[in-house]
């Protein structure tokens, strides 16, 4: 039986070449995520191990009670100190470390941003070689002066700078400018990841990060034969009490690879899923290929169980056929997988985002995983035809070979759709209704819901073929005889249409649904924007940890083409158990029937239900609707509340509630009683600008230029919130790739063996007068019947998702609503049909060139 499976897959290699090519697809992605993040663990870990190969040990300060608002402040770490652990038994050297965090101004005067990574900022302390090793300068030299500073070579290409250069920067304090003198390497992860590094003299870095005279910690290498936690140990009872923390270098190396292992997970996240969906999606065209497989041999197997071979027998034998398919198929993926590998740190860099490169890791993971599940998809979807095929009696050895056989009608599929499909309406409609509770659970469930609901479709996918294809068919019937074929052929076997017409169901209502709900998000977001601001600018920190010196509001209000600027203050507040945000604005902005020219209620829209903000105060705020239903207080209550960094409860009065608005956040207060008790006392987090011709540049240039703020248009605003939806279309259209090609890998497959089937059908009708033209019309036209087919289940099933899941994201965003991209799915129909015509291409054109007499000859 192994002799017979291997020559049936040789007989039927080129029909076979498709399924091999679908899960190809599936491996690939997995074997090549595995290599890529196994080859980055590598190169990560190897950068950890040379940072950290002479640190046996490292002292750090702890935090200093008396400067909350500077809590890296070092109190002991002194050349003094470092005098005396050189003196401890065991060391070989101690080494002073400043470290703290910088961000730059780019050549064109925009922050240099980024997405992993830190922007690290560290002192060059030189040896008595008068080199640091950590930093080997590579261009230029090592920053001497107060005003003088040396970057990394990947900050100097992100930034374009050159040596020579003036730079703008900031630490968490005013602007600074400094001269590039020179650029360095480094190996440290938090850089190699795709930060920035900015390197300071001692002296100016001890100044900005700690206090002068002080480090920010203490790096001791050890003598020959003197193990880390032993020196760790005789360094510890050096020290004064309470006062630092020792750490050993292979700890420290331990938090690197923690780190590292966070890093190549999140790399692993969009691949692992394109390979989950290429899979899935292959499984039903191996379904396929093995059930045409067998319909075609019938006879072959009919006469081995005649001549005695058991079901077992049978079942095994194609078993092993798609045993070796899925071996091929695992070794073309994992070469294709490696050349992903070596791709996917170009495609993942940019952005501010750089994935280190190194020679690929290939270990024994990626190659089990390549053949585990190449072997395992191919030889699990096989499994139900080869079922199938063990039940074939040995009498049908004796029927003609043309002769098609009609499955038995079984109540079983509809049944068991019918009630898939009254669950996942049932699930999505549930959670329709908690349209406010947008929780992590209800997330889940309703992706299992869009799951339930998607697994439905396809099981009724051969009952639904025939009353969808007939109304369809009214269309191709416009093109005469071949048309009303085509539409006999698409219905002749519902079951291997409706397999065919899966895997555009399955990418169609992924694509649909992900595309409805982002436009829909982007256009609530925009909406929500609108009706919260009025400002036409936002300059804001990011964060409320650090400020924005509040006399930089009145050079803002000065710049040109800016009508009104207000400054706001940001922190946190601690009402009804939760961590919520607070805006403190000026009360004396908000006038009686109006408001203060250049005031809060010119770039703020506050839309109150009740209350007023002119009675904010001391020890009164408002509150938005959402926190008034959750805490059930309203206009007059009393609260228990804390803000910022108030350790205590403090009893506020409710004074207006007004509409939620993502400007004003969860609670307005007054900017004084706000800023009092805010992390960075004194200073705004942002300012509201309302101008007639004020341009970004101007504003920046108003705020010094200061990397660590953001000077944001409405429209940049509305992209940024809308950050994360970008990521999902972007997934979208890679699913959507993916969809494509295994469709049309299936459609091409599907038709190919149709045609061999009909052959002497196709010899008919070219005898009877058909030309090779309306051959080829008939399969395009069947080919594109289907198409459209598996593209109308999958619209319905993904907009209706899209609504069910969207309304979730009503919780979230308060101004949702379904808003259809008519665009889109219209691209989406066109594509899937053109898809359909292009893949009936090779099988019509193969069709058309039989000879009338050889095809009526056939067997």
């Amino acid at each position: 039986m192994l002799t017979i499976a291997l020559r049936n897959v040789l007989a039927h290699k080129a029909r076979l070449l498709m399924t091999v090519l679908a899960v190809c697809l599936g491996v690939a992605f997995v074997s090549g995520t595995l290599v890529f993040a196994d080859s980055t663990a590598a190169v990560q870990r190897a950068a950890a191990s040379r940072t950290f190969a002479d640190i046996a040990v490292s002292v750090t300060a702890k935090e200093s009670p008396a400067a909350p608002d500077r809590p890296s402040a070092p109190s002991v770490l002194t050349d003094a100190l470092a005098r005396r652990l050189a003196d401890v038994p065991g060391v070989a050297a101690v080494r002073p470390s400043v470290d703290g965090s910088a961000t730059l101004n780019a050549a064109d005067g925009r922050p240099l941003r980024v997405k992993r990574g830190t922007n690290l900022a560290a002192a060059y302390v030189p040896g008595r070689d008068g080199k640091d090793a950590r930093y080997p300068v590579v261009e230029g030299r090592a920053p001497a002066g107060a005003d003088e500073i040396a970057v990394d070579r990947g900050t100097a290409a992100a930034g374009r700078y050159r040596v020579g250069d003036t730079i703008t920067l900031a630490t968490d304090g005013p602007v600074l400018t400094a001269r590039l003198v020179g650029t360095v390497t480094t190996g440290d992860t938090r850089v190699t990841a795709g930060g920035t590094l900015t390197l300071f003299d001692r002296a100016t870095a001890q100044r900005l990060f700690a206090t002068p005279g002080h480090d920010t910690s203490l790096e001791v290498s050890a003598g020959p034969g003197t193990g880390q936690y032993e020196l760790a140990e005789r360094i510890a009872a050096v020290l004064p009490p309470g006062t630092a923390e020792v750490t050993t270098g292979q700890a420290q190396a331990n938090q690197q690879a923690i780190y590292v292992g966070t890093l190549t997970r999140g790399y692993q996240k969009l691949p692992m899923v394109f390979a989950g969906v290429s899979l899935f999606i292959g499984s039903f065209l191996v379904v396929n290929t093995f059930t045409m497989l067998v319909a075609r041999r019938t006879r072959e197997i009919a006469l081995l169980r005649a001549v005695g071979a058991t079901r077992r027998q049978v079942v095994r034998s194609l078993l092993a056929e798609a045993a070796l398919v899925g071996v091929v198929a695992s070794t073309a993926g994992f070469a294709l997988g490696l050349g992903i590998a070596a791709v996917l740190p170009g495609l993942l860099s940019g952005d501010g985002n750089q994935v280190p490169k190194g020679p690929l890791v290939i270990g024994p993971r990626p190659v089990a995983a390549a053949l585990f599940v190449g072997v395992g998809v191919t030889v699990l979807a096989a499994w139900l035809p080869s079922r199938r095929a063990a039940r074939i009696a040995p009498i049908e050895a004796l029927r003609a070979a043309a002769a098609a056989q009609p499955g038995q009608r079984s109540w079983l599929r509809p049944t068991a759709g019918v009630g898939l499909l009254a669950l996942g309406i049932g699930l999505l409609v549930a959670l329709a209704g908690s349209a406010e509770d947008a929780s992590e659970a209800n997330l889940r469930s309703a992706m299992l819901g869009c799951g339930v609901l998607v697994v439905a479709l396809i099981v009724l996918a051969p009952t639904l073929a025939v009353p969808v294809i007939r109304l369809t068919g009214r269309l191709t019937r416009r093109f005469g005889v071949a048309g009303l074929l085509a539409r006999q052929n698409a219905l002749r076997d519902p079951r291997r249409t409706a397999a065919t017409a899966a895997t555009l169901l399955i990418s169609t209502a992924l694509v649909s649904g992900l595309a409805t709900i982002g436009h829909s998000t982007g256009q609530a977001l925009d909406r929500q924007t609108a009706d919260g601001l009025a400002a036409d600018y936002v300059i804001s920190t990011g964060d409320t940890m650090t400020g924005i010196d509040p006399a930089a509001v009145q050079r803002v209000a000065g710049a040109p083409g800016v009508r009104g600027a207000s400054a706001v203050a940001d922190s946190t507040v601690v009402i009804g158990g939760k961590v919520r945000e607070i805006s403190g604005i000026d009360p004396a902005d908000v006038k009686s029937g109006g408001v203060e020219p250049g005031g809060v209620g010119q770039v703020m829209k506050l839309d109150f239900v009740s209350g007023s903000a002119q009675d904010l105060g001391p020890g009164r705020i408002a509150v938005s609707s959402s926190v008034a239903r959750e805490t059930g207080v309203s206009t007059g209550a009393q609260v228990n509340a804390r803000l910022g960094r108030s350790e205590e409860f403090t009893r506020y009065t409710v004074v207006g509630v007004y509409q939620d608005n993502p400007t004003a956040h969860d609670a307005v207060g007054a900017r004084g009683d706000v800023q009092k008790h805010s992390f960075k006392p004194g200073s705004v987090q942002r300012i509201l600008v309302r101008g007639d011709g004020a341009s970004g540049e101007g504003l920046r240039a108003a705020v010094g230029n200061n990397p660590l703020l953001k000077v944001q248009d409405r429209a940049e605003l509305v992209r940024e919130a809308a950050g994360t939806m970008s990521d999902l279309l972007t997934l979208m259209y890679g699913l959507l790739g993916i969809g494509v090609v295994i469709s049309a890998l299936g459609i091409v497959n599907t038709l190919a063996m149709s045609v061999t089937e009909r052959t002497r059908e196709i010899g008919v009708l070219r005898a009877i007068g058909m030309d090779r033209g309306g051959i080829r019309r008939m399969i395009r036209l069947e080919a594109v019947t289907v198409a459209a087919f598996g593209t109308l289940l999958g619209l319905a099933g993904g907009l209706f998702g899209a609504w069910a899941v969207g309304a979730l994201a009503g919780g979230a965003v308060k101004q949702y609503t379904l808003a259809l991209p008519w665009g889109t799915l219209a691209l989406l129909c066109l594509a899937s049909l053109t898809i359909g015509a292009l893949a009936a291409t090779l099988p019509a054109r193969r069709a058309a060139t039989l000879s009338p007499l050889e095809a009526v000859a056939a067997a």
